[in-house]
């Protein structure tokens, strides 16, 4: 049998190709700033995250996957949309825990005096950050690797961010006259932000490439929506 994909997995693939256009597309001539180097850690999650999307929330790419590996008999609807509403499930809990992690990561990089208990300083953070606290004995720093080990210290909350302007860069292509239907307005789109988020690397800062994309500043509200957080037309 042929190595079959999960739901996550498929997620990981566009995850990962959204990383690779960044370097397959680039611009840039100096190798520093080319494809995801020199891009400050505000940003170097936006195309990854962008591509994600495209898996989750448009139909169309969505159907061109999800077939049956023998027959090619596609998902059913209904499981479709059982799918598309698990994806709402405990976001917001998600969403907090993110903020949550993000704030203990920046309390222990900026204001840490030695000998300063760091369990009660991450509790501090979850009173004021999460609805449900965490079990009096848990010791979730023992195993959050990204900032000892993964190279995110002082820069986790740069996922959470990545996201809002990682959605908003996506959201564009549902905005009429295109509204992810229109081929022409999508490969329209698409050029514009080949030409900027994926295009310009490290060379350019990213708030100014997310605007050269968008045309503004980013906003909250398409990840908020795409999170069920929020209902469409809001914001």
């Amino acid at each position: 049998k042929p190595s079959l994909l999960s739901l996550g997995e498929v997620d990981t693939l566009f995850h990962e190709f959204g990383h690779a256009l960044q370097h397959v597309l680039t611009l840039q001539n100096e190798s520093a700033v080319s494809g995801l180097n020199g891009i400050e850690w505000d940003a170097v999650e936006i195309a990854s995250q962008f591509m994600e999307y495209w898996a989750e929330f448009d139909d169309k790419t969505f159907s061109s996957c999800a077939k049956h590996y023998s027959t090619g008999e596609a998902l059913p609807a209904d499981i479709y949309l059982k799918i598309k509403k698990a994806r709402d499930f405990r976001t917001g809990s998600g969403l907090l825990s993110q903020i949550y992690l993000g704030k203990v990561d920046l309390r222990l990089h900026e204001k840490f005096d030695l000998g300063e208990d760091a369990t009660s300083l991450e509790k501090d953070v979850a009173k004021d950050v999460l609805v449900f606290q965490p079990l009096v004995e848990s010791r979730p720093l023992c195993s959050f690797s990204h900032i000892f080990a993964g190279g995110y210290a002082a820069g986790y909350y740069s996922y959470q961010w990545s996201k809002v302007l990682s959605a908003d860069a996506f959201s564009a292509f549902e905005e009429p006259p295109g509204n992810l239907h229109d081929d022409a307005s999508i490969r329209s789109i698409g050029r514009r932000l080949a030409a900027t988020l994926l295009g310009l690397g490290g060379g350019r800062a990213p708030a100014k490439i997310f605007r050269d994309f968008r045309g503004r500043g980013p906003r909250p509200a398409a990840l908020l929506r795409y999170s069920g957080l929020l209902l469409s037309g809001s914001g």
